[in-house]
């Protein structure tokens, strides 16, 4: 049984709580939506699960959307259709209805991850694409210096890669996704060059890790990285970063065909 917040959030975490500002900060980036375009293929119908406020709906067919989330649901932009209230371990929807079906920064956030993508793949005659981070790659992250309370959390929350395949069957790929330095997508890799943003409180609350750590981490974390970047010490440790043109880090792109 999948338990729901008041808002109707499915999972380990509540946006009625923390999603106020998400669209805000983690609006869809055009070079790693392309990325998900070709993982989908020519599908026609695409279902999006764990759909939040609608990014990436662009790059596929006709999407229909689902996501637990009242606040979510709110935040999805005029044009995008209404995003069904629903689970992804009880997707309503027939054997096969859909061409493809996709999740994006979603399963870590699942009560029961192995039952959610079985759903999508009962769904989906095509592709099933999954844009999720290997945690066995989450520390390698600079944040790990600052922050390492985040990145074990992500690390904890983010289903091994061999229990996503294992779930989804057939034949499996998983493609390594590289960000780049000016990303709209603001996850916390997406500031790898950009170290200032995550001293924006509501950037960091668009990532969902932070929610999970508590206010003496946050400000350790604020202290600690102001001091270095004013000192230069950041600079000297990862200043490469600020003109690296993409950073390969986590971030992957997982497809299934039967």
């Amino acid at each position: 049984m999948t338990t729901r917040s008041h808002d109707g959030s499915a999972g380990d975490v509540d946006y009625g709580a923390i999603g106020s500002g998400y669209a805000t900060y983690r609006r869809p980036d055009g070079r790693i939506a392309r990325q998900i375009a070709q993982a989908l293929g020519a599908a026609r119908t695409v279902l999006n699960v764990g759909a939040g406020a609608g990014s990436y709906e662009n790059v596929g067919g006709i999407v229909t959307a689902v996501e637990p989330s009242a606040s979510m649901r709110a935040q999805r932009p005029t044009g995008l259709p209404r995003a069904v209230d629903a689970v992804a371990e009880d997707l309503p929807f027939a054997d096969g209805e859909f061409d493809s079906a996709m999740t994006m920064f979603s399963v870590h956030q699942w009560s029961d991850v192995t039952a959610g993508l079985r759903e999508m793949r009962r769904v989906a005659v095509g592709p099933v694409v999954v844009l999720t981070c290997d945690p066995a790659l989450v520390r390698n992250f600079w944040l790990y210096a600052y922050a390492p309370e985040v990145l074990d959390t992500e690390a904890r929350r983010y289903p091994p890669l061999d229990e996503i395949t294992a779930a989804l069957g057939g034949t499996v790929t998983v493609e390594a996704v590289p960000i780049p330095l000016d990303c709209t997508d603001g996850f916390n890799e997406a500031y790898y060059g950009r170290p200032e943003i995550l001293l924006d409180p509501a950037a960091r609350q668009a990532c969902s890790a932070w929610s999970f750590v508590g206010d003496d981490t946050r400000e350790h974390f604020d202290r600690t990285l102001r001091r270095d970047l004013d000192s230069g010490t950041w600079d000297e440790r990862f200043g490469h970063l600020r003109t690296q043109p993409t950073y390969e880090g986590s971030l992957v792109i997982v497809r299934a065909t039967p």
